[in-house]
C-alpha cells in the first residue's frame, strides 16, 4: 500500500506544489541507512530473545520502519521488534497505521501530528531511529512553540543546543532524535537521518546551526556522514547526506568522524522517475556498508585506458597497493573514506583590530574607563580571521597577520568558536592544468583553421 501511494504521490507531485524531500525516501536509500545503523550490532542482534524499539518521527507511509523490521527479523526471527512513528500527512498516516496493523504491530505507536510542535512520544526513548525530514522547509508555523521550548527548557527539552534559521528546520529534527536516544547507561542508541548539504556548513561561528554542530561534535555523537549521489530523490536533484549518530560509539571510533564519499556509487535508471535518474545498486550498498563497518580510510582507483575512458574501478583501502595502469593508460586515485578527529571541524573566529588615527596620522587613544590610554580600533579596518582549533592563536597572528599589519591586535572578547563540516573540501582532488606547450599547440591549430575559413569567405 505504501509503495502504491508513493507512486501516486510521485506522479502528481508537480500538480500539488509539494516541497522538496517532503514525500518519501527511495527504498535503496532506506536499505543503506538500515545497514549502516545495524551493521556494528549484528552479533548482538542475533542473540535469542532480544527486544528492540525503532522510531521514525517523519514516518510517511512507514517505509523506513518496515525495512528496518525486515532486516532485524531476517537476522533474528526470534527478535521482538516494536515500531514507533509520527506523521503529519493524514493519508500517509492512515496507510502507515494500516501497514503496521497488517504486520501485527501496535497501531497506537503511530501518532498523528507535527513532531516539532506536538511530540507524540513525549519522554520515550528508543534503540534505533531513522528519518528523512523535509529538505529546506521553513518552520515559521511552529516557531513560537519551538522557541518557547528552547528558551524555557534549555537542554532539558529537545532544542537546547540552539535553533537554526527559520528557513530550514532540518536540524530541529536532528535534535529531536537526539532527545529520543536511549541513555548510554541503558544500552545507548544509534540513528540515521537524511539531510541536504546546508546543515554541514550553513551559519557562522555563534549561529544556531554552528552551535548544534558544536554540540554533536564536542559530545562525540557523530559516527559517520555518507554523501549520496545527486538525482536520487523523486522531486529534487540536490546533494544529500546520511548522518549516523550514536551515544555508544565503539572504542575505535571515539573522538573521530568517518566521512565517506558515496556520490560516485550509482547506476543509471532505465527510465527516470521525476528528478530521480540514479539508484544505488546492491553492490554499491555493500561497498558503502563495508567501508563504514571496517572503519578504515580508502581511496577509489579509477582505471583509465589510452583513449581516456574509464574501464574499471577498485576500492583501495589504507596500506593496499593500487591496481597497475593499463598499457598507455593511467590510474586516477581519489579519496573515498576519511577518518578525522572531531576538533578538526572546529575553529575560532578572531577579530583583528587596527588603530584609529587622526588627520595627522597619530594613533587615537581612549580617554575613559578600560579604554583609557589604549589605542582605539578603527571599524573601517576591522577584519576577521578563521583559526583552526588545533592552532595556537598567538602563533597564527605572528605568522599570518603581523607581517602585513604590524600595528594589529586581537580583541579576545569578540572571539567565537564555530564548527562546520566542509565535506567536499576533504575529498577534492586537484587536477593540474595541461602543459603550456599542449595548450599552445591546440590554439595554433584552432587559429590556423579559423584563418582557412576566413580565406574561404574572402574568396
Amino acid at each position: 500500500m505504501g509503495l502504491v501511494f508513493e507512486e501516486l504521490i510521485r506522479r502528481f507531485s508537480e500538480l500539488s506544489n509539494e516541497t522538496a524531500g517532503e514525500h518519501f525516501t527511495p527504498r535503496e536509500v532506506i536499505r543503506l541507512m538500515v545497514n549502516l545503523i545495524f551493521t556494528e550490532d549484528d552479533d548482538a542482534l542475533a542473540k535469542p530473545g532480544i527486544v528492540r524499539t525503532i522510531y521514525d518521527p517523519t514516518a510517511g507511509t512507514g517505509g523506513m520502519l518496515s525495512v528496518a523490521e525486515e532486516y532485524l527479523t531476517h537476522l533474528n526471527p526470534s527478535a521482538s521488534v516494536s515500531l514507533f512513528g509520527q506523521e503529519l500527512n493524514p493519508e500517509s498516516y492512515a496507510i502507515c497505521k494500516a501497514d503496521m496493523l497488517i504486520k501485527g504491530q501496535d497501531v497506537d505507536n503511530i501518532r498523528f501530528g507535527n513532531t516539532l510542535s506536538d511530540d507524540g512520544h513525549h519522554d520515550q526513548k528508543f534503540d534505533y531511529m531513522l528519518s528523512n525530514p523535509p529538505f529546506g522547509v521553513e518552520w515559521k508555523k511552529v516557531e513560537k512553540i519551538v522557541r518557547a521550548e528552547h528558551e524555557k527548557q534549555g537542554h532539558y527539552g529537545r532544542f537546547g543546543p540552539g535553533l537554526p534559521r527559520v528557513s530550514d528546520g532540518s536540524l530541529l529534527f536532528l535534535m529531536h532524535l537526539l532527545s529520543k536516544m536511549r541513555p548510554a547507561a541503558q544500552g545507548g542508541a544509534r540513528f540515521g537521518i537524511v539531510l541536504n548539504g546546508s546543515p554541514l556548513f550553513t551559519g557562522g561561528a555563534g549561529s544556531g546551526e554552528s552551535e548544534i554542530r558544536r554540540y554533536v561534535l564536542e559530545n562525540d555523537l557523530v559516527e559517520a556522514i555518507v554523501a549520496l549521489p545527486t538525482d536520487m530523490f523523486y522531486n529534487t536533484g540536490i546533494a544529500t547526506y546520511v548522518w549516523i549518530l550514536s551515544n555508544r560509539k565503539p572504542a575505535a571510533r571515539k573522538g573521530h568522524v568517518h566521512l565517506i564519499d558515496g556520490s560516485g556509487f550509482w547506476r543509471k535508471m532505465r527510465k527516470s522517475l521525476g528528478s530521480k535518474r540514479k539508484e544505488l545498486g546492491e553492490e554499491d550498498i555493500a561497498i558503502l556498508t563495508r567501508l563504514f563497518g571496517e572503519f578504515t580510510e580508502a581511496e577509489l582507483a579509477r582505471i583509465i585506458d589510452a583513449e581516456g575512458r574509464e574501464i574499471g574501478r577498485k576500492v583501495v583501502v589504507a596500506g593496499e597497493a593500487p591496481p597497475p595502469p593499463p598499457e598507455g593508460g593511467r590510474v586516477r586515485l581519489a579519496p573515498l573514506s576519511r577518518i578525522l578527529p572531531n576538533d578538526s571541524f572546529g575553529y575560532r573566529q578572531i577579530t583583528v583590530e587596527r588603530p584609529l588615527r587622526d588627520e595627522a596620522g597619530k594613533i587615537v587613544l581612549g580617554q575613559r574607563g578600560k579604554a583609557k590610554g589604549k589605542p582605539q580600533p578603527d571599524a573601517a579596518l576591522r577584519d576577521t580571521e578563521t583559526v583552526p582549533l588545533s592552532q595556537n592563536i598567538p602563533d597564527y597572528v605572528a605568522r599570518e597577520v603581523l607581517p602585513h599589519a604590524p600595528d594589529a591586535w586581537i580583541d579576545a572578547e569578540k572571539t567565537r568558536i564555530g564548527y562546520e563540516i566542509p565535506f567536499n573540501r576533504h575529498f577534492h582532488v586537484f587536477e593540474p592544468p595541461r602543459p603550456l606547450a599542449e595548450i599552445d599547440a591546440d590554439l595554433a591549430q584552432v587559429t590556423a583553421r579559423i584563418q582557412e575559413m576566413l580565406k574561404g569567405l574572402a574568396a
